[in-house]
């Protein structure tokens, strides 16, 4: 394997698996390749060389220095084949893939429909990737949801106020369920749990009662709009609340410690593992050691353990 590409989505982290690729490879004298914007670059034809002097400096560098974009053109067989060509036309024998469910789609599409040799690597804030137990840029978008979320309560506390935090999340609640965990929140509401809203309203009332000044709900967005939340126990409560929408923000920053390790990481085993001729594959790093998930599995709709979070949100909440 002479040639690797390498593309991407965006959140933190993703830079130093850039980085971890790219000095990989160099030592197997590998030629790297950066395809900018995603899949709509690979279509465009829009690659660029990386050494490992474009990748220095990138480690504590949020998002992603090759760029992203979505790319509808992707999913229809004329934009499929304009990629391949690409792929062809630069001689390139293997791809790296670094994104979420619809980049992984995309990877999982070349790998069984045009025999490109692909492995994935996942990154995602919503660590929604079915098989996988941790994806680059989670850990640092629940840490910069909980810094925030740690200013919302001094204000909250100081003007004895309701506050509905509303994280991204919109088919998976792991952002919301850790921050509210962490950030002894009174309640949560995610997509993969049904909350009595009467019940919670009433709770609001009876703990206002006994001296309650202040209370902290975090809703993730796929549950709900914060707004229309705030707009029910208003209603219900006669209580005065407000809105906190911690929006992009979950999917920028320093990446944590946790996330730059991961990415060095999965990127030095992506190499490996592609250099051998593994292909439709996702990596994977469980119970401490790397390993594989067929990226079939990986594609598939992720169920989080809400049963083992219920047990400690009815304890801390």
């Amino acid at each position: 394997m002479k040639k690797i590409a390498v593309l991407t989505r965006d959140c933190a982290g993703i830079n130093a698996a850039i980085r971890s690729i790219v000095r990989t490879a160099f030592t197997f004298d590998i030629e790297i390749f950066g395809v900018l914007r995603g899949y709509e670059g690979l279509i465009e034809n829009d690659l660029i060389p990386l050494n490992p002097r474009s990748v220095s400096g990138i480690i504590n560098r949020g998002g992603t220095i090759l760029k992203t974009s979505r790319s509808e053109r992707f999913y229809n067989v004329s934009g499929q084949e304009e990629a391949v060509k690409t792929i062809n036309e630069n001689n390139i024998d293997g791809l790296i893939v670094i994104g979420g469910n619809g980049s992984l789609t995309g990877a999982h599409i070349l790998a069984t429909k045009y025999n490109i040799p692909v492995i994935g690597i996942p990154a995602t804030i919503d660590n929604d990737i079915s098989g996988i137990d941790f994806s680059i840029g989670a850990d640092t978008a629940v840490n910069v949801a909980l810094d925030a979320l740690d200013k919302i309560r001094d204000t909250a506390t100081s003007l004895e106020r309701i506050f509905i935090v509303e994280v991204m999340g919109r088919n998976c609640g792991y952002i919301a369920l850790n921050v509210s965990l962490a950030g002894g929140c009174e309640e949560v509401l995610v997509p993969e749990m049904d909350v009595d809203l009467d019940l919670m309203c009433k709770e609001i009332i009876e703990g206002n009662k006994r001296g309650k000044v202040s209370w902290i709900i975090v809703v993730a967005e796929g549950k709900a709009k914060a707004s229309d939340i705030a707009r029910i126990i208003n209603e219900k409560t006669n209580l005065e609340t407000r809105v906190a929408v911690l929006g992009h923000i979950q999917r920028g920053g320093r990446p944590t410690a946790v996330d730059r390790l991961l990415g060095a990481r999965f990127g030095n085993y992506a190499i490996n593992i592609l250099k051998e001729g593994l292909t439709d594959y996702c990596v994977n790093l469980k119970n401490g050691e790397l390993s594989t998930v067929p990226l079939e599995l990986a594609i598939q709709p992720k169920k989080i353990d809400i049963e083992n979070y219920y047990k400690l949100i009815k304890i801390l909440m």
